[in-house]
């Protein structure tokens, strides 16, 4: 199809050849790179380093990334594109660093590369693992090459790395042939691709395909499906999360899937247990897609086992696992444990919802420190994070500077980064209390809404106190993209004395910041927005907080009531979605223009 595209934009019959390039779509940060006589004067994770992140001092720190290019034949000026990324093996070592050190490990090796090159301090990055291939260009002061293949062959030359995988085709039969190769070799390279890019190979045929809405007509990718492999599942164990609810977790014989050893996956619930009929001892076929956890997608092979029952009571407390009813009469998905605070696992796992990324994103305090702390006894609820010094020595507890894994330096940085966490925004603050049906997207509302913290507060104490007919209970409700039980959970939670106890006592630590008044004459005020696919200029959290702080209203799935879809590369059924329904769509450097860069 895409071919056939091509030769009637160029009016080429099928006798006429059409050679294509095939590379592989490099799963990292995209960065652009600006020479003026050879020498590199600025980079920028996107445009031409005025439209985007500036990170040109970084970027120098990287040994692929050559300061004066060599050879000869390059233009004077000549911006070039490439990816930034991580190795498997730098990323497992990388995080096993973080971890020992106490701070927050990473995701993958994509959310490494990009937080690595985004670092405010060079020597950080400097001391990270990073990788740059050069695969394209934006703008040149004077032609240097024919075609795709000759260009990337110059960058070579010029000092870049290239990714050697890179061919030609010329034949459909070429084409998959190809694509099949790279598939086949996936599990080998060592770093992340997410499927094969095509591209016409001549340049001044590129020049007269041009741009559909900034996507280049001469290229298009090719993804690779989510990858499936087969192994035993030796077991299935219960975790508790900080709302109780009880996750069947696959146990399994560990098995290689697209690169990466995978020993657990998810099952979800009880329900989809019994609908794949699945037990120990089973021989099941699990997939991998991207970022996404993986799961078993069902059984291969009967193990002979006896079938297995989710537990009725919490396997950490002892206490009921029951399954809600709601207003329709119908039964949650999930168990969930009943214990409250008197469940360690939920307690643990507040905690640790606490101080993460998107909460209060304490530096040095990861999972690994909030159950040392916890089983130590110093940390029981988020205001002791703050006392620690003091709760440590009220436990008769040598100071943390004399505890394995900690030293002076690295006791002293952590209690710095507490003390900068102790004044914090109101959206970080509420979301990070871990209220069920709470969450990011609902406090950034709640927040927007109040502003403060106090009347927001005061709002919910009325509602607790006059119920679901009060004008309290109709405020916390009459928020668009704030239901029932959002506010329900809030009037839950400060109807319980230990909840009331743990806030007065946290208030006391720490002072929550007012939240500035959304821009109420944006072109985007008062319009939801949902983002898809890979963005490339920020990170998604960063766009949802750049969208929310122009008035828009950011979900997370597609709607009638959804204004704009903004699709990176990769966009699948939401694009599909948008567009059924005429919902307007548009690029990351369309949303940017309309924003105002």
């Amino acid at each position: 199809e895409f071919a056939g595209r091509i030769r009637r934009f160029l009016g080429l019959s099928e006798d006429d050849e059409l050679e294509l390039t095939a590379e592989p779509k490099i799963d990292g940060l995209s960065l652009s790179l600006t020479y003026e006589k050879g020498v590199l004067q600025r980079a920028a994770t996107r445009g031409n380093g005025q439209v985007g992140e500036d990170v040109t001092a970084n970027a120098r720190t990287l040994k692929d990334i050559p300061a004066k290019l060599s050879g000869k034949g390059w233009p004077d000026f000549i911006e070039i594109r490439g990816e930034v990324y991580m190795s498997h093996a730098d990323f497992a070592a990388l995080n096993a660093r973080e971890g020992e050190a106490g701070r927050k490990t990473f995701a993958n090796p994509r959310n490494a590369a990009a937080g690595s090159l985004r670092q405010l301090d060079t020597e950080i990055t400097k001391s990270r693992p990073l990788n740059f291939f050069a695969y394209a260009w934006a703008a040149e002061s004077e032609p240097f090459a024919e075609t795709q293949m000759e260009a990337v062959a110059a960058f070579a030359a010029w000092g870049f790395d290239t990714n050697t995988l890179m061919a030609k085709a010329a034949t459909l039969g070429d084409i998959l042939a190809t694509y099949r190769d790279i598939e086949r070799q996936r599990a080998t390279l060592g770093y992340d691709i997410d499927g094969v890019v095509y591209k016409v190979n001549r340049l001044d045929w590129q020049q007269r395909l041009g741009f559909v809405s900034r996507a280049p007509r001469w290229a298009i990718a090719h993804k690779f499906p989510a990858e499936k492999a087969t192994t035993t599942l030796e077991d299935i164990d219960i975790q508790v999360g900080r709302t109780g609810s009880l996750t069947p977790v696959a146990r399994l014989t560990p098995v290689t899937v697209g690169g990466v050893v995978v020993s657990n996956a998810t099952l979800h619930n009880e329900d989809e247990i019994e609908r794949l009929g699945v037990k120990p001892g089973d021989t099941v076929e699990i997939q991998r897609a991207g970022d996404v956890i993986p799961q078993v997608l069902r059984v291969v092979k009967d193990g002979g086992g006896a079938p297995w029952h989710m537990p009725e009571t919490c396997p950490v407390c002892g206490s009921a696992a029951v399954r809600e009813i709601d207003d329709k009469g119908e039964a949650d998905v999930r168990r969930r444990c009943t214990g409250g605070l008197v469940c360690a696992a939920q307690a643990v796992e507040r905690l640790k919802h606490f101080v993460s990324r998107k909460a209060l994103d304490i530096d040095g305090i990861g999972a690994k420190q909030v159950q040392l702390f916890h089983e130590k006894g110093v940390v029981k609820a988020p205001q002791d994070i703050f006392r620690l010094a003091d709760r440590i020595a009220e436990e008769g507890l040598p100071p943390l500077e004399e505890w394995d894994g900690f030293g002076k330096a690295s006791a002293r940085k952590l209690f710095d980064a507490i003390d900068a966490r102790r004044s914090v925004p109101f959206a970080r603050f509420l979301n990070g209390l871990g209220i069920r049906h709470v969450g990011q997207t609902t406090s950034q509302l709640y927040a927007r809404h109040f502003l403060d913290w106090a009347p927001f507060w005061q709002t919910v104490v009325r509602a607790e106190k006059g119920g679901q007919e009060s004008e309290a209970f109709a405020e916390l409700t009459g928020i668009d993209g704030v239901g029932k039980a959002a506010a329900g959970a809030l009037i839950d939670f400060e109807a319980e004395p230990h909840n009331r106890e743990m806030l007065e006592a946290l208030m006391r630590e720490v002072s929550v910041e007012a939240e500035e008044a959304a821009a109420s004459d944006s072109p985007v005020a008062g319009k939801t927005i949902v983002f898809t696919g890979t963005l490339e200029r920020m990170t998604r959290d960063e766009a949802k907080a750049r969208a929310s702080a122009l008035g828009a209203k950011v979900s997370g799935s597609v709607s009638a009531k959804t204004d704009i879809l903004v699709a990176g590369p990769g966009a699948g059924s939401k694009l599909k979605k948008a567009e059924g329904l005429g919902v307007q769509t548009m690029t990351e450097d369309e949303w940017f223009d309309l924003i105002g860069g």
